[in-house]
């Protein structure tokens, strides 16, 4: 461009001496046939600077044009790549958060199998204690109790044969009683005599509820997800299972598990949608920065 320019300038700056010469008054020796040649060149060089003016107007039309396009097409591949990198960033967090939902499940999983493997070995030890009981009973005097009395012996028809069994409410009411007052160890013996007892009885659940609390307290929150556990999934119809689900949460968050933590609230709020306890798991996921239902 500049050369083009320079030359331009030289060919106009040439043009101007040749008019000048033209015009200005001829010597008196000067034949008009040198006049007339010199006027034509004169005329040939601008009609050559006029051409070359429109050769170079068009070529940097040209090239501005040119100029344009590549920088709308350099926009528009700026523009790709940002949403490009947009779009890959999304699906990272997607599979990312997929990959905590799934890791959070099978972390659950692991506990469910957990608390059964401890439910099975439970109920084979009261199985063992039942059959201990009934070998050490006289046969003679319980066959001969109810042909005397003519009625079978009152209790639950979950409760083992056996003197040693105690009222099942009795001793529910009197480990709340004692949770309550922050007596433990007293209540936390209580609630497994309960289970150990009445292991297929509505209240063993509540019985499981309640030691899951006393371990919740006293943060041994594994132990409390365990209780929280037993109740979830022997009881499930049980009408501490939602708030067994909302403290299980709880306790996972306790725990440093806050993808299943999540997992354990939602799924609380769609299994009891109108409880308390799901009014207070959506509460807590918007704490969380979560929503109420998984995406």
């Amino acid at each position: 461009m500049q050369i083009t320019s320079t030359l331009r300038n030289r060919l106009l700056a040439a043009a101007s001496v040749a008019l000048l010469l033209v015009i200005a008054p001829p010597p008196a020796r000067a034949a008009s046939k040198e006049i007339i040649e010199l006027q034509t060149q004169v005329q040939q060089l601008l009609d050559m600077t006029q051409r070359l003016q429109t050769t170079m107007d068009t070529r940097f039309a040209v090239m501005q044009h040119l100029a344009e396009q590549t920088a709308d097409n350099a926009n528009q591949m700026t523009a790709a790549v940002n949403a490009l990198q947009q779009k890959l960033a999304a699906q990272s967090d997607t599979a990312s958060g997929k990959l905590d939902a799934v890791s959070g499940q099978a972390q659950a999983l692991n506990d469910s199998v957990d608390e059964l493997k401890s439910r099975v070995a439970k109920l084979d030890k009261s199985i063992q204690d039942l059959q201990a009981q009934l070998q050490n009973t006289p046969s003679s005097s319980a066959a001969a109790a109810p042909a005397e009395n003519g009625a079978t012996p009152a209790g639950n028809s979950s409760a083992p044969s056996g003197n040693q069994a105690p009222p099942l409410q009795e001793t529910l009411q009197a480990g709340i009683r004692d949770l309550n007052a922050a007596k433990y160890d007293v209540a936390t013996g209580e609630f497994q005599d309960v289970i150990h007892y009445y292991p297929l009885d509505e209240m063993a659940g509540t019985a499981h509820f309640y030691l899951g609390e006393i371990a919740f307290r006293q943060q041994r929150y594994s132990d409390a997800v365990k209780s929280y556990n037993a109740v979830l999934e022997g009881f499930p119809g049980n009408a501490k299972a939602p708030a067994a689900q909302l403290r299980k949460g709880l306790a996972l968050l306790q725990m440093n598990r806050k993808t299943a933590a999540i997992t354990e609230l939602r799924m609380l709020i769609k299994r009891h949608p109108q409880t308390p306890e799901a009014a207070q798991a959506r509460i807590k996921l918007n704490g969380l920065g979560a929503k109420s239902t998984a995406q």
